[in-house]
């Protein structure tokens, strides 16, 4: 009877695992990773829930170069994107104790 006990047991802290992971995500929601590209002249900025929140391009950037400038913006969101998902990481390390999050965890919990 022990193994059923065992999945009692589980199933009754489930519950709080659930609330851990949502006060997680709200934390996340919170944070934001910032990437920039051509010295500064592109910043993107996304949410530790992995959206893009800001994208501001100085005007210069914008000169006759479109794929120069393409290329800055994707450089910047990238960088911003990356930098999310080790606050996402972090996060939820938190959860299990310091250990690190096996991967692709992240898209279960619904990031």
């Amino acid at each position: 009877m022990t193994g059923i006990g065992d999945l009692m047991g589980m199933m009754r802290n489930l519950g709080g695992l659930q609330a851990k992971v949502q006060a997680a995500q709200d934390e996340l929601a919170g944070q934001i990773a910032e990437g920039s590209a051509g010295g500064g002249m592109v910043v993107a900025k996304a949410s530790g829930r992995m959206e893009l929140v800001d994208l501001k391009i100085e005007p210069e950037a914008a000169g006759d170069d479109v794929e120069l400038l393409e290329d800055m913006v994707k450089a910047a969101v990238c960088q911003a994107m990356d930098k999310a998902r080790d606050l996402q990481r972090q996060e939820f390390s938190k959860l299990l104790g310091g250990l690190p999050l096996p991967p692709g965890l992240e898209t279960l919990l619904g990031q």
